[in-house]
């Protein structure tokens, strides 16, 4: 089944409001911006994300720039697909495997930006990494299986989860909790850092939860064949 072909399931809180807001932008886009452009504009504000989210180690202001990066990466993110909807210069293969594969190398940076500031252990940020890939995964996987591509759960999408991680941001600026940390298996734990674990956890529990339910529509859209000696 065609990626182009497959139901798009969008059901998070701020869907309507940034379909209106990105289809004004990429109306309003100069004609050099092309869709590529903006693609690699997400990456590039994601790295620079990771970059700032280090120095806040130095100085917690620097995750402001953090912050402003997250907008400039939502900007080149979800824009890419509106734009040239708005043009009707769609490339639905080409768009669906350099955006997605493109997203995976942003995760990556998301988490790994998480786990090299001081907000949060390392080791945390990849378990959250972790069951967002794998959240990733299934939801590629039903794509092409079941012709149902699901950009949310729970109502939440990737521009909400970027808005929670920018309200995390700024609260550690005013708000680091230090004072409320705690051991933890010989480690010392933040608030924070149980805040990551349980998010982590809840990527992981979706997954499985998802993945158990479809196995069962799929086992009756296509049972096990008679072995046939």
């Amino acid at each position: 089944m065609g990626t182009e072909n497959a139901e798009r399931i969008q059901t998070s809180i701020l869907n309507k409001a940034e379909k209106k807001a990105l289809t004004w932008l990429a109306e309003r886009q100069p004609a050099w911006v092309t869709s590529d452009t903006l693609t690699y504009l997400g990456v590039v504000a994601a790295v620079l994300y990771a970059v700032f989210c280090w120095l806040a180690c130095y100085n917690v202001n620097y995750f402001w720039a953090s912050s402003f990066c997250l907008v400039l990466n939502w900007y080149g993110d979800s824009l890419d697909g509106t734009l040239a909807r708005v043009r009707e210069t769609q490339r639905p293969k080409y768009g669906f495997f350099i955006d997605h594969s493109l997203d995976a190398l942003t995760t990556c940076l998301f988490c790994i930006g998480l786990g090299l500031s001081p907000l949060m252990q390392l080791s945390i940020s990849l378990f959250i990494m972790g069951g967002y890939l794998c959240m990733s995964i299934y939801t590629y996987l039903t794509t092409i299986v079941m012709g149902r591509f699901r950009l949310t759960y729970a109502s939440l999408g990737p521009t909400e989860m970027r808005l929670i991680i920018i309200a995390v941001c700024i609260l550690y600026i005013y708000l680091p909790l230090d004072n409320l940390a705690f051991d933890l298996f010989g480690t010392v734990w933040t608030p924070y850092d149980a805040i990551g674990a349980v998010v982590a956890a809840v990527l992981f529990i979706i997954y499985i939860v998802s993945l158990a339910k479809d196995l069962r529509q799929l086992a009756k859209i296509d049972p096990p064949k008679p072995f046939k000696k």
